[in-house]
């Protein structure tokens, strides 16, 4: 079995992971990796935050991994609120409202 780190510790992003590869793949958690770090995400697009945690991940820990950031992106609003989504869901106490 192969294993590959989800630089994630949202358990709903990494259950569907999970789903979606099977059994051929362990996917890890940040978590059970051992990172405690709340990774900054300081890009401009979905992409660039995405490509940080990843990277960070990679850099520090040496392993095999792949990250993921998303948001809404309305083409009447130029994009936004994209990297800021999670500004619309502020006061949720659930990552699956937030989600």
């Amino acid at each position: 079995m192969k294993r590959i780190v989800f630089a994630t510790n949202n358990q709903h992003k990494l259950q569907e992971i999970r789903d979606i590869l099977g059994s051929d793949y362990e996917v890890v958690s940040l978590k059970e990796i051992g990172c405690d770090v709340d990774i900054p995400e300081t890009g401009n697009t979905l992409e660039e935050n995405a490509l940080q945690k990843a990277q960070y991940v990679y850099d520090h820990y040496h392993v095999s991994c792949f990250a993921d950031d998303t948001g809404l992106e309305v083409e009447a609003l130029d994009g936004a609120p994209g990297v800021h989504s999670a500004r619309y869901a502020e006061g949720t106490d659930h990552d699956s409202e937030a989600n």
